[in-house]
């Protein structure tokens, strides 16, 4: 995949943004009806209100709004959607005006009143399938201006609670585990009866037995029967399992047995090509054969993966009883090993108490490589570019190793100015598919991995040059549903190098936390990672919500051993010649993206990141590379990165490329994105946010006027192995003059 990210600014958009957003404030007093059709009306809104609510206090109206078979539009805040006003702006000349605005805003729903019946007809089919028996739902429709609101007035239909629960299960041993559980059972007296219920407890003891042994067996063996007219207003239950199916006859009942793993042999294929075309037997396919320890491994050409990882992989034994949650454990642990796109794990009955496994896996992309370049300007004319470049192996020892190299360079200068600043980078990553120095055993429903990284950074700038070596080691993993992601790196060090700084440049930093943040140092410690996913797939087709957080403690262990380590000048202890750093930092990121409009072509995606670092004991600053900094491509659009802040503060001239940090960091972003047309989409954005230095915190502070602001337009061309970003940001605020923009700047 190649990414390529554009980001400019230009003195025009200054007279398009504010047009575009009076033009939105405008667009409340517009009509959101205007493109509706005569006769025709816009539905506003679908209202439930449960008429006996005090009878059923626990069932709320938004529990049947998903069955209402047609949904008004998204509204965001209350019943308002700045989107349809602009659809609304089309003048019915089907020219490119009309086409952008409908592409830029939201199409209205046009009311259908015969969805209104398919509606209420789901909703009943509900309210019988959760146990609420002979309900009754009316509907009335109001129209107003051309807009339509729908209100469903439901009374819950009578709850029958189970009085008593009778179990018939022939077979003994079936009756013995099943009894055994009761703790666990759904049913239980006093509960209302509901086919919900029944269907939830059949479920469960179902996957229950096949986790004992009992191979397909599933919840058509239950059979249910229930009595509501016995006892007034109760119902009395009556389970049965059978030898037999609900699609089956009596006649056809056989005895339910354990069945235990036979064979277990895995194929992991090579020639993709080869295999399919076998599939279609349109070539025949000669397979060798390894057995090694307990599985049978066939393979095609060449094995490409060590026996040794196929067996640490699988968790089938045979001759060991069979459970259904071992299955889906190995089904897991080769999906998450992340080497195949395809991971199929089939059994087969061959003997009547006894299957055997098969598990077939296809192949993914083993290497690849990615390319990005981004490159700046802004008003100042200070040109940037940072280009990278990175390559991925995911089985470069032929165990599942995963091994990382990028390469990055960023350069910046202005045209006609003999300011430079050079910086390279190199990293390299190996991932093991396992926890060194822990049994591997311990973790059966994941693949956990231990990390190495490695990093070199070298950056020269006007008034100094800085060297940088990091390395770390640690675990990672996903959990099953692989929302959640962890990484613990318990080893972390830095080494800093700070060489040919201008004694001038050194001497002009007045603020003794600044200056401190520019010496060599050593930087010793552990950093944590927590992610987490409402959809971990790679491009969410619908809304979902990301968080992040990661904390950073670096110092403690080794100040333990102060009293062996000699003292600069500074007092501060060191080693090799470098005083340690000593600090802890942690940093919160949180995304929404809220997708809408046909297709959920339409987005507008929200970002919160809170930052905060304090330095302690041997530090009387955090290092230069820890602290926060705001402004760029990923930041603030309207600001050069790294320009913006500390608080209010102006820029320091000291620096001849804005280098400004601080101790902490704030910033929030709101993009709305629409398509265009193909490939194309637009966006909208507004940026919020600063950094401070802990020391400039004080009440005398105003911490509001501190706050930067810019708002701007962008374009994004998605294609597969590229994207193109045009970002155009013009400042709004700017807390180092406390200064809004002007209107005759605009305009």
């Amino acid at each position: 995949m190649h990414d390529k990210y554009l980001i400019m600014s230009r003195r025009w958009v200054l007279h398009i943004l504010p047009v575009l957003f009076l033009s939105v404030i405008v667009a409340a007093s517009c009509s959101t009806v205007k493109v509706v059709p005569d006769g025709s009306f816009r539905l506003k809104e679908n209202k439930v209100i449960i008429r006996n609510h005090d009878e059923y206090p626990k069932y709320q109206a938004s529990d049947v709004q998903s069955y209402i078979r047609q949904k008004p539009n998204t509204y965001f805040i209350g019943k308002w959607n700045p989107f349809l006003y602009v659809y609304n702006w089309s003048n019915g000349k089907n020219g490119p005006w009309d086409r952008f605005v409908k592409k830029l805003g939201q199409e209205p729903v046009i009311f259908d009143p015969d969805l209104v019946k398919d509606s209420k007809e789901n909703m009943d089919t509900h309210l019988k399938f959760l146990g609420y028996y002979h309900s009754a739902i009316q509907d009335s429709i109001h129209t107003d201006n051309k807009k339509a609101s729908v209100y469903y007035k439901v009374t819950l239909g009578k709850q029958y609670p189970i009085k008593k629960i009778k179990y018939i299960i022939r077979d003994s041993l079936l009756r013995s585990k099943y009894f055994a559980d009761t703790v666990n059972s759904l049913l239980k007296t006093g509960i209302p009866l509901s086919e919900k219920l029944l269907e939830a407890e059949s479920e469960r003891a179902a996957s229950k037995f096949r986790d004992d042994g009992y191979y397909g067996f599933s919840k058509n063996y239950f059979f249910f029967t229930a009595d509501t007219l016995e006892v007034k207003d109760s119902a009395l239950l009556e389970i049965r399992i059978e030898n037999y199916t609900r699609n089956e006859l009596e006649r056809d009942a056989l005895p339910h047995k354990q069945f235990h793993i036979g064979k277990v042999t895995i194929y992991p294929v090579s020639d993709v090509l080869r295999y399919r075309a076998s599939l279609s037997r349109k070539a025949v396919q000669i397979l060798d054969t390894l057995r090694y320890k307990d599985i049978t491994i066939l393979y095609d050409k060449k094995l490409k993966i060590r026996p040794d990882v196929l067996e640490n992989m699988n968790r089938l034994t045979p001759g060991s009883l069979y459970r259904e949650s071992i299955v889906n454990n190995t089904y897991q642990r080769f999906s998450n090993l992340r080497l195949y796109s395809s991971v199929n794990v089939s059994l087969d009955q061959v003997a009547s108490d006894t299957v055997d496994c098969f598990i077939r896996l296809i192949p993914s992309k083993i290497q690849g490589y990615k390319l990005n370049l981004e490159a700046s300007t802004n008003s100042t004319g200070l040109i940037g570019f940072s280009p990278a470049i990175s390559y991925y192996n995911r089985n470069i020892f032929r165990g599942g190793e995963w091994l990382n190299l990028s390469f990055m360079g960023n350069f910046q200068f202005a045209v006609r100015d003999t300011v430079r600043s050079t910086e390279f980078g190199a990293s390299m990553g190996i991932s093991f598919p396992t926890f060194l120095f822990l049994p591997d055993r311990l973790f059966n429903k994941m693949v956990p991995r231990t990390d190495l990284n490695f990093a070199y950074n070298y950056q020269k700038r006007p008034d100094y040059t800085r060297n940088m070596i990091t390395a770390q080691f640690g675990y990672s993993w996903n959990s099953l549903s692989k929302k959640w992601y962890y990484q613990i790196n318990p080893l972390r060090f830095n080494i800093v190098k700070m060489s040919n700084m201008s004694s001038s440049f050194y001497e002009k930093i007045k603020n003794p936390f600044v200056k401190d943040s520019y010496r060599d140092h050593f930087d010793f410690g552990g950093s944590y990672t927590f992610s987490y996913l409402s959809d971990p797939s790679i491009n969410p087709k619908s809304s979902n919500f990301k968080a992040n957080l990661q904390l950073d403690i670096a110092g403690n262990l080794i100040s333990a051993f102060n009293k062996l380590m000699p003292q600069d000048t500074t007092h501060s202890r060191t080693i090799w010649g470098s005083p340690y750093s000593q600090y802890v930092r942690t940093e919160l990121s949180l995304v929404y993206t809220m997708k809408f409009g046909k297709n959920n072509k339409s987005a507008i995606a929200m970002r919160a990141i809170a930052g905060a670092g304090f330095a302690y004991g041997n530090s009387a600053s955090m290092p230069f590379e820890r602290m926060f900094w705001a402004g760029g491509a990923n930041s603030l659009r309207g600001w050069q990165a790294r320009s913006v802040g500390p608080g209010t503060s102006k820029v320091d001239t000291t620096f001849s490329i804005p280098n400004q940090n601080g101790d902490l960091r704030l910033e929030a972003n709101i993009e709305y994105r629409f398509p265009i047309f193909w490939l194309l989409r637009g966006a909208v954005f507004f940026d919020a946010g600063n950094i401070w230095a802990k020391h400039e915190l004080s009440p005398a502070n105003n911490f509001l006027k501190g706050i930067a602001l810019n708002t701007g337009l962008g374009l994004r061309l998605d294609i597969q192995f590229v994207v193109v970003r045009f970002d155009w940001g013009v400042k709004l605020y700017d807390p180092s003059t406390q200064k809004w923009r002007s209107t005759n700047k605009w305009f």
